[in-house]
């Protein structure tokens, strides 16, 4: 790979980590390419991009960037793949789902959200991350529980009240 070549991968690797909020790094490292190709698959279908890096690049890139990535440069050793997505929980979701099959891929880090998590035991946490759409599922159904007890209230109220008038209204008659 020419120095030019280098230079364009890692502007490229720079304008990725930008763009996005959420990215894994994984060793896919050891798997045979059925095993890898069902991976890709099975990322696709959760919308996570899935590709394999330098860790000399994406260091580079990450020094680049004008985020903080706090440890993750350390854990860039051995094979890595980095695994991006819109949902921050969507990569935990498929390597748990995966490794019901095989032993990877491996997490050695994720930066969800500009929070970062180091090491393969976070994985359990990192699926339970709520995603943004999620949250404000949440948010709107709490919002509406109170909103509907008034009205529940005030509509059996009401019905109170007319029977009272209209029972009134039959005495004096």
């Amino acid at each position: 790979m020419t120095k030019e070549e280098k230079s364009q991968v890692i502007q490229a690797l720079t304008t990725e980590l930008a763009h996005s909020s959420n990215f894994y790094l994984t060793d896919i490292s050891g798997l045979n390419a059925v095993t890898t190709s069902n991976l890709r698959r099975a990322c696709f279908k959760a919308n996570v991009k899935l590709s394999v890096v330098k860790n000399t690049l994406l260091e580079k890139a990450m020094e680049a960037s004008e985020k903080d990535f706090g440890d993750l440069p350390l854990t860039l050793k051995g094979n890595t793949s980095v695994m991006y997505s819109e949902a921050g929980n969507a990569p935990a979701k498929v390597i748990k789902a995966f490794r019901k099959k095989s032993e990877k891929p491996f997490l050695k880090g994720a930066y969800v959200e500009e929070a970062i998590y180091i090491g393969d035991d976070q994985l359990d946490m990192l699926v339970d991350i709520k995603s943004k759409e999620e949250l404000i599922g949440d948010i709107i159904g709490l919002l509406q529980s109170p909103a509907k007890n008034v009205i529940s209230a005030l509509q059996s109220s009401g019905g109170k009240l007319s029977g009272i008038i209209k029972t009134l209204s039959q005495k004096e008659g």
